[in-house]
């Protein structure tokens, strides 16, 4: 078998193994249960609540628990516009780096606060070492406060009848602490050992081979990437992300940062059934995810392992495959890997550049972003899968003629609006986005000529991957798109801030209001949603509600340039 293929295998049953274990550990950290770090940082814990005044032991509604979480944002969001246009003059500069425009720090900071990371900047000329550290804070930040309101509907899912949901600052302060950090540090130990910098000194000069001096840049790298894929955030150090040798030096490194893309989404599914008491349902959730999964990825490490069919029609030899826009330690093959990890999670790091994968490779990262509930983000990719559960359950209840019930609680028009509305907007965002901006570019294309260097079948698919990206809170760009304008920097922000809050709030409402329902035991003709059968369906209903949303857009871009390239 190709070693490039046992590389694959090797990073994914990695992620399983590790990931089932982690998951019984976040059920007891959410369960309040005893664990080996109790003794060492529940003193830590404590300060953290006497300093800000919170009782961690008052009990929360769903309400409650949504002021708490936005709160938390836009404190730690004004905070950020001050840091990103004030960093000239702030400390930890040693390279002078320039404070950020008003519309590009709008951008920056919203898109960490809300776990997207997309960056329309390069990190090593555009930020300070302050403002890096600042927005890595929000990686654990936007990242802690994904798994705590996950861990919320968790509580509302195994409640038989309750409007108390636990404690968000308890579930937010723990995630960091017991879940984020720990484990950040092992990573980021183990990539500053592979060759990653870790360091507060300024830009250090070397004399290459040709005996010329260049400037290299450096700073606390090891520290940034580990929490940027552990968090499934994202965002990258450097300009090329972990495509940059200081970022993922070596294979062992892009195998740490591979595992650490998937480890915590997929943890968050075994650690669900931990809470619940219902392994069977974990189960069967985590295989519809790993079938979606599957089903992009295969496809994709093909189309690049067997190269580019316009550099083919030339005839010239791809022995190695699709390589432009890819890194020689990597190879296709992995690099096809990582780009349907990031994308079907919310990570958005990359290791080669999208805009150079073969057309239906560049569609099926796109549709992992539009589905945006195979894994998904830390937390929140759970809440867009549940939000198909909720579907698939009232579909399912019509369609044997009973009144859909989903853990002993009646679904009604209430909840099945709710998930509607969000259901729908995922598409409304993206496609009115680029539609926006297809329409600007094509009434005045010479005003806006930096936009797009490939104007076409691919420009329409930079602008589309785009607003994609942003509305999935992923990060990641086709990158041949122009987009630090007030235009793309504004309208994203836009995008990032409804395509993260409001899929957070349906979700909550959904689940507090099922949580306060009169408790219905189940009996013989209740519908089992722990069964192959009940995964089918979500998926057939993910299928029809979300994918085929997307498909005459895709059609008009990769889909297009694909069958140009015959």
């Amino acid at each position: 078998m190709n070693t490039e293929i046992l590389g694959i295998i090797l990073m994914f049953a990695l992620v399983v193994l590790l990931a089932i274990p982690l998951g019984r550990y976040i059920g007891k950290i959410f369960s309040n249960e005893k664990t080996w770090l109790d003794k060492i940082l529940n003193p830590v814990d404590k300060l953290f609540y006497k300093f800000a005044g919170i009782d961690s032991t008052t009990e929360m509604n769903w309400k409650q628990h949504l002021v708490a979480l936005l709160t938390i944002n836009f404190f730690w969001f004004l905070i950020a516009i001050f840091v990103l246009t004030n960093m000239s003059w702030l400390p930890l500069n040693p390279d002078n780096n320039p404070s950020m425009s008003g519309d590009l720090a709008f951008n920056t900071a919203v898109s960490f606060i809300t776990n997207t990371n997309l960056q329309h900047y390069s990190g090593e000329s555009a930020l300070s070492y302050l403002g890096q550290l600042t927005l890595m804070l929000w990686q654990f930040i936007s990242a802690g406060c994904g798994i705590a309101i996950a861990g919320v509907v968790f509580f509302a899912m195994r409640e038989k009848t309750t409007d108390k949901l636990g404690n968000f600052y308890f579930l937010f302060v723990r995630s960091c602490t017991r879940i984020l950090l720990p484990i950040a540090v092992v990573i980021a130990s183990l990539l500053a050992f592979s060759g990653t910098p870790m360091t507060f000194e300024g830009k250090d000069s070397i004399t290459n081979l040709q005996g010329d001096k260049v400037e290299v840049s450096r700073g606390p790298v090891a520290a940034f990437v580990a929490i940027k894929q552990l968090g499934t955030n994202g965002g990258g150090f450097f300009g090329p992300n972990s495509a940059h040798p200081l970022e993922n030096p070596t294979y062992f490194s892009n195998i740490i940062e591979d595992v650490s893309i998937f480890l915590i989404p997929m943890a968050m599914i075994f650690a669900m059934g931990y809470v619940l008491k219902r392994k069977k349902l974990a189960y069967t959730i985590f295989g519809v995810m790993t079938v979606g999964f599957l089903l992009l990825l295969i496809p994709t490490v093909i189309n690049e392992m067997n190269g580019n069919p316009a550099i083919s029609k030339m005839e010239i030899s791809q022995t190695m495959g699709s390589m432009e826009g890819k890194e020689v330690r990597f190879g296709p093959a992995a690099s096809a890997y990582w780009a349907i990890n990031t994308t079907v999670t919310s990570n958005g790091s990359v290791n080669a550049m999208h805009d150079s994968l073969t057309p239906l490779s560049g569609m099926n990262t796109m549709l992992g972003m539009m589905v945006n509930c195979f894994y998904g983000g830390v937390g929140v990719g759970f809440l867009n899968f549940y939000i198909f559960i909720i579907l698939a359950v009232f579909i399912s209840g019509l369609m044997v003629g009973r009144t859909p019930e989903f853990l002993g609680k009646k679904i009604e028009a209430r909840e099945m609006k709710i998930a509607m509305i969000i259901a729908l907007l995922h598409p409304l965002l993206i496609l009115a986005g680029t539609a926006i901006a297809s329409y600007t570019y094509a009434q005045n294309p010479e005003a806006y000529a930096s936009w797009l260097n490939n104007p076409g079948y691919h420009g329409f698919s930079e602008m589309l991957y785009e607003f994609t990206s942003s509305s999935a809170n992923n990060g990641s760009g086709f990158e041949g798109l122009g987009d630090n304008t007030p235009f793309w920097n504004i309208a994203c922000g836009i995008v990032m801030l409804m395509a993260r809050y409001l899929p957070i709030i349906g979700p909550v409402a959904i689940a507090g209001s099922l949580a306060a329902k009169k408790y219905i035991p189940e009996s013989a003709g209740t519908l089992k949603t722990d069964t192959a059968t009940f995964g089918l369906m979500i998926f057939a209903v993910i299928a029809l509600v979300a994918a085929l949303s997307f498909f005459p857009a895709l059609a008009l871009g990769p889909i297009a340039e694909h069958f140009s390239l015959k």
